[in-house]
């Protein structure tokens, strides 16, 4: 299964790097690879393979969301078919990313390796942001020309995105530093990255990523007290977020407070976001049971757009109520069972797992979900693929159950038997 892991990563590296994925050519390059990955792996699995296929408690409400957006197809229900049918093979993409992640990563080891992974990238990319952002020449890696405008961080046109991406990177190595469970040989390294990407966060100046994070912390901090840790177990997450605000204070705490003034005036105002939530729920109540069609909210806007502004609408900078005004009560229904099985799941598995390092991975994801899902609230990340591929893995690894090794290498091979992951 080493195949699909590399390749997985592989994706959402590129995802990332390519602005996103938002362009055609890009989301067309993650589909495909995800196909291939998908054919690879049941060619593999026929002829060699004698474990069993394992089913994620997210994929059901994944399956049901895809089969309303097939349903607006079928039906002719959407108000633009072809904008439709794109984000439905986008969706199915991230359908079988996660069946063939549940099935590649199942060890502790394979979770290991795939948070190193996150976290050596997200370094690799912040440290890119933030000489980016020294030496910015008005263009994406210093030569992409941006036609349509933006306001930059990394690889990302907005830096809210970078900054809904960063929200899912950051707590893979905060976690475990402020619970204690990172090795002394390792501290220095899982600091740095820790350090380095909190202090893009704020260089970012993205409103929504540094409330989102502040909410990552509150989180672990609570957990820490339900388990009694003491002060010793704190030491390490409190001087991680000392050095990451000394790095904060040397990159220029009044440049930082300009960037938030001047980009707050570049983006669309609260009076705007508003009335902007205030039509997406009027398109909702007009359309109550399937939506006017995933991806539509572009084209149904301007009928329902009480403040016009000669701005083209896109999103509604709120995921939640741009997925009940597309899909209606019966997408809405699969994005609320999904998100109350990754609560249910997740605690189950921190219940089971208590104070191992299972259970910290555990919790690493469920807090970069957390964080991730609030700023959702005020942006719209789900709609970056990139950025939702990456969140459907994060999921995948808050709700999983995590084997050691050792079970690993000695349980009994079952044969092609279907079971239902717990």
């Amino acid at each position: 299964m080493k195949f699909v892991r590399i390749g997985i990563c592989a994706l959402v590296a590129f995802g990332v790097l390519a602005h996103g994925g938002v362009e055609e050519w890009s989301r067309a390059v993650f589909e495909t690879g995800i196909g291939v990955l998908f054919v690879a792996w049941a060619v593999w699995f026929y002829l060699y393979s004698e474990e069993t296929i394992t089913i994620s408690p997210l994929l059901p409400p994944m399956v049901g969301f895809l089969l309303v957006v097939l349903a607006q197809l079928l039906f002719s229900t959407s108000a633009s078919p072809f904008n439709t049918h794109q984000e439905f093979m986008l969706l199915l993409a991230d359908v079988l990313m996660v069946f063939l992640a549940v099935q590649a990563f199942r060890t502790l080891e394979d979770w290991r390796g795939f948070v190193w992974f996150v976290m050596i990238f997200g370094f690799v990319v912040s440290v890119f942001g933030i000489l980016q952002h020294l030496t910015f020449n008005g263009k994406l890696y210093w030569f992409r020309e941006m036609y349509y405008g933006g306001i930059p961080f990394g690889p990302y046109v907005n830096r809210n995105h970078f900054a809904g991406f960063a929200e899912l990177f950051i707590p893979m190595a905060l976690v475990p530093l402020m619970l204690g469970k990172v090795r002394r040989e390792r501290w220095f390294i899982v600091g740095l990255f820790a350090v380095v990407s909190i202090g893009s966060l704020f260089l970012a100046a993205s409103r929504g990523g540094i409330v989102s994070f502040a909410v990552e912390v509150v989180m672990v901090v609570i957990w820490m007290s339900l388990r009694r840790m003491g002060p010793k177990q704190m030491l390490g997450g409190a001087a991680v977020l000392i050095a990451a605000l000394v790095m904060v204070s040397w990159l220029g705490v009044k440049e930082i407070a300009q960037r938030f003034s001047s980009m707050k005036a570049m983006e669309v105002s609260s009076g705007k976001r508003a009335s902007m939530r205030r039509d997406t729920w009027r398109i909702f109540v007009e359309h109550p049971w399937m939506g006017t069609g995933l991806g539509t909210l572009q084209i149904v806007f301007p009928a329902y757009d009480t403040l016009y502004d000669g701005r083209i609408v896109n999103h509604a900078h709120n995921d939640y109520l741009e997925a009940l005004a597309e899909t209606g009560i019966a997408g809405g229904l699969c994005c609320a069972l999904y998100l109350g099985l990754l609560l249910f799941h997740s605690a189950q598995q921190l219940s089971r797992g208590h104070a191992s390092f299972a259970a910290v991975l555990n919790l690493s994801g469920l807090v970069a979900c957390a964080g991730f899902l609030v700023h959702s609230l005020v942006d719209f990340n789900l709609h970056l693929p990139a950025n939702a591929q990456l969140f459907f893995l994060v999921a995948t690894l808050a709700t999983s159950t995590i084997v050691p090794v050792d079970a690993a290498a000695t349980a009994p091979k079952g044969g092609r038997r279907h079971s239902r992951k717990r």
